[in-house]
């Protein structure tokens, strides 16, 4: 039994010995496991770059030179001399006689001589063909359009142009009177073919008598130049 109880407390020896040895390389290996982390860090440290900021203060401003404002020079206005009035010169005056010592002068004042009057041109109106149209109007200022329109109706009815040429034209002068009455017909510009320029005159003679002129014309008749185409 003592040989029993010998090797149980010698096995329990052996079992806190390894214990111990246990513990002490643990606690080896976590001082060892802590210097290398702690040299890690430190070594880290050592080589990491540390980054600087550089603070420059702005230099001051130079203070702007002042010069001096320049006073400007008095202006002195010009003295503005009077200009001298124009002379007029004396307006030419009509010529007359010199006066006769004796009394009245026998001689008459010079008197101007009458421009003539160049009669008046017809402008160029466009007649259709077979149709007429007045160029020119006589015996006053004739504003009554109505009655113009009305007497070319009336010619109208009475002409029947010839088989001619398109281009072929030919103007008739006559006059009316108060009470309507056409006198003086003739053919003032011909066409170069007689069938044509008679055809043009007969229709104006063949519808006489027309209305009588407008109460407000002051004119005692009534000139017409109708060309005819």
């Amino acid at each position: 039994m003592d040989d029993r109880v010998g090797e149980i407390l010698a096995q329990r020896a052996k079992l806190e010995s390894g214990v111990g040895v246990a513990i002490f390389f643990s606690i080896l290996l976590h001082a060892t496991l802590t210097a290398l982390a702690g040299w890690s860090a430190w070594h880290h440290s050592a080589t990491e770059s540390t980054s600087t900021m550089t603070i420059r203060f702005a230099q001051p401003a130079a203070a702007p030179e002042i010069t001096p404002a320049v006073q400007p020079a008095p202006v002195t206005e010009p003295v503005v001399q009077p200009q001298p009035k124009p002379i007029e010169k004396p307006k030419p005056s009509k010529k007359t006689a010199p006066p006769s010592p004796f009394g009245k002068s026998p001689k008459k004042a010079a008197e101007p001589i009458p421009q003539p009057i160049a009669p008046p041109v017809a402008a160029p109106v466009d007649v259709p063909v077979g149709g007429s149209a007045v160029t020119q109007l006589e015996g006053g200022d004739f504003p009554y359009s109505i009655y113009i329109e009305r007497m070319k109706t009336l010619i109208g009815t009475h002409w029947f142009r010839p088989q001619v040429a398109d281009t072929t034209a030919a103007t008739v002068y006559f006059a009316i009177d108060r009470d309507g009455t056409i006198r003086d017909a003739k053919v003032e510009d011909a066409s170069g073919n007689g069938l044509y320029d008679r055809a043009a005159l007969r229709a104006i003679l063949e519808v006489s008598p027309l209305p009588p002129l407008p109460f407000g014309y002051s004119g005692n008749y009534l000139g017409v130049h109708l060309k005819f185409r």
